[in-house]
């Protein structure tokens, strides 16, 4: 079992910044996969952007040059710095996880914060 504990979100104005971040913990092996998801009223939930075995990023077009995905695999826990912020980017932001464990490969969504961007 991997437990996933998320920073919250909160309210910005356009063009301000947000971070969030969100720390695994259990028993953990390996970081597979780290990054986050968003869904927005009525639209499907949407990768924004995720960290592959620490190294390999992969970003929504619509957040690339204004999102950034790291990781800290020493603290088991995935960061996303939102710059640039758009009211488009209002959203339900999941921490979405996939991780090797001593006894399975268990892939977990933590329970998702508000990002709302006014205008």
């Amino acid at each position: 079992q991997v437990d996933l504990m998320e920073s919250a979100g909160g309210l910005v104005p356009a063009g301000g910044s947000l971070k969030l971040s969100c720390a695994a913990s259990g028993n953990i092996v390996s970081l597979n996969t780290m990054g986050y998801y968003r869904q927005a009223p009525g639209n499907e939930r949407e990768l924004v952007a995720e960290i592959v075995s620490g190294t390999t990023t992969n970003y929504a077009d619509s957040v690339k040059g204004r999102f950034t995905i790291s990781a800290d695999n020493a603290k088991n826990t995935v960061s996303l710095q939102m710059n640039s912020l758009k009211p488009e980017d209002t959203a339900v932001y999941y921490c979405h996880t996939d991780i090797t464990t001593s006894n399975a490969i268990v892939e977990t969504w933590g329970q998702g914060t508000q990002v709302t961007v006014s205008s």
